[in-house]
């Protein structure tokens, strides 16, 4: 007697479907969206204090000073940019950059794991927004529909 093994799938798609074809391109695109708005609040706690601002009393950097005014700038406009979908894989590169550049002149010195040197949020942002940058934005962008025309 042989037994033959049948094991559920855990979705009723099959691999071949539409929807299927389309789950890679829409986790690409939710990703985008949700570390932009993370990566955006940065900007905003860095160029207008919001919650509690860079020194917990609703402190402020100058836009124009180096690194941290410049660093608050692009988490503004390029984490925007990124996060609609516009100009997508330069803002993001832009972005990598920036977050590897901090992690490189503030945390590492620090120490040489992210963990002790307190850089594992800059360490991931480098690395998701490097992904974003070459995998491109995914769906429910506005890149698309400039390349549509």
């Amino acid at each position: 007697m042989t037994a033959t093994l049948h094991t559920p799938t855990a979705t009723s798609v099959s691999a071949g479907s539409p929807i299927s074809a389309k789950l890679p391109s829409w986790a690409i695109a939710a990703t985008r969206v949700v570390v932009s708005f993370l990566f955006i609040l940065h900007g905003l706690v860095g160029l207008w204090g919001a919650f509690g601002g860079v020194d917990g009393q609703g402190g402020t950097i100058d836009p124009l000073s180096w690194p941290g005014g410049w660093a608050s700038l692009i988490h503004l406009v390029a984490g925007a940019l990124v996060m609609v979908g516009l100009f997508t894989r330069t803002a993001a590169l832009l972005c990598s950059g920036a977050m590897a550049y901090a992690y490189f002149t503030v945390h590492q010195p620090i120490a040489l794991f992210p963990i002790p040197n307190g850089g594992e949020p800059a360490a991931l942002y480098a690395w998701i927004f490097l992904l974003i940058g070459v995998l491109g934005p995914g769906a429910f962008a506005i890149d698309a529909l400039r390349r549509r025309r």
